[in-house]
């Protein structure tokens, strides 16, 4: 703990384009006090350092070595992800990160053993997870509203590629070696976790993947088809090429329909069930009173330090979607079907 008693946070790279927005969550937030920062561009690092008139430490052994550093926050780009953060659970710090955990499975395997032997709190940002109609559509399917879910629809897309998003600090977004992958692994992180949340465990995938614009050497659209244990069939359909339209998730099953559809007043939902009675009208019903929000995955996490409160998002959650990923993208490139 910092000298007033605070959870003391090292800011450890400004390489994601979200590290500026967890960095002021960390200023912010009254249990904390930022102590120092670490980048792995020096330049950048020291930029923002002075930005925010703390110091700046090429060295991460030294960062880690700090008295006053109790837990970190990890921006890196996710190829650096697997040694930084066994480096930081081996240094018993408490650990918050981007998405994706790592590149492969068999790195977040070795992230989860190191971060289990140091029995530190680790949080991996994906919020979606704490969404009041995403909580609502795992209620509804965990409740057998839908009954037996017999496919899941799940799209998620922007501009990113059309408009040249990344450039300079961010251009390894554009990088397969750096992200891992393109449109899919980084935007479709969001719904391939909630997928895999709803549905269960995979059983195999076939995928189709594209590089569209040419402004990145990497896909920027790409469609899954995944079959799971459950025999539910999911299409998850991610883009970095989309200039306009709906990004909906559609659930069809046994017993209903449930969709969910994002605009500008907040998301609109609509639930046909035969399990629930709408007396003698018949029709979709469009349901107003949601679960509340759960607290952020960085508050959570910073409770969970603090408090030893439980938290929703588990370092587990962070391997299956992982795993997905990995057999999303191998499926891609090898242009066959990956069982799991």
């Amino acid at each position: 703990m910092t000298s007033n008693g605070k959870i003391g946070v090292a800011l450890l790279s400004f390489a994601h384009v979200h590290a500026r927005g967890y960095a002021d969550s960390v200023v912010a937030h009254p249990d904390c006090k930022a102590v120092v920062i670490w980048d792995e561009d020096p330049y950048r690092g020291q930029l923002e350092a002075d930005k925010r008139n703390l110091p700046y430490n090429e060295h991460l052994d030294q960062v880690l070595a700090h008295p006053e550093v109790d837990a970190v926050v990890v921006n890196a780009p996710t190829a650096m992800h697997a040694n930084l953060l066994i480096q930081c659970a081996k240094a018993g710090k408490h650990i918050f990160t981007e998405k994706s955990l790592t590149i492969n499975a068999s790195e977040a395997i070795e992230v989860i053993r190191a971060v289990e032997d140091a029995g530190i709190k680790f949080m991996i940002s994906l919020p979606s997870r704490t969404r009041p109609e995403i909580l609502f559509a795992k209620k509804v399917i965990d409740e057998g509203l839908l009954g037996d879910i017999t496919l899941m629809r799940a799209r998620i897309a922007h501009m990113a590629a059309l408009d040249r998003w990344f450039s300079g600090g961010s251009n390894w977004f554009g990088d397969e070696e750096q992200a891992g992958g393109g449109a899919f692994f980084d935007l479709g992180c969001h719904r391939v976790d909630v997928m895999r949340w709803f549905l269960g465990e995979p059983q195999s995938v076939v995928s189709q993947m594209v590089n569209f614009s040419g402004n990145y050497n990497i896909d920027d659209s790409m469609v899954s088809v995944v079959t799971f244990r459950s025999k539910a069939i999911g299409i998850l359909d991610v883009s970095w090429v989309h200039r306009a339209g709906p990004n909906p998730l559609e659930i069809y099953g046994t017993e209903g329909y449930l969709g969910i559809d994002t605009s500008a007043g907040g998301p609109k939902i609509q639930l046909i069930s035969n399990k629930l009675s709408t007396g003698d009208i018949e029709g979709v019903i469009c349901p107003t009173n949601l679960p509340k929000a759960l607290p952020s995955p960085m508050n959570q996490w910073i409770a969970a330090i603090k408090d030893g409160t439980s938290q929703t998002i588990s370092i587990y959650d962070g391997y299956n979607l992982v795993q997905l990923l990995e057999g999303c993208y191998t499926a891609g490139r090898n242009g066959h079907e990956v069982t799991f």
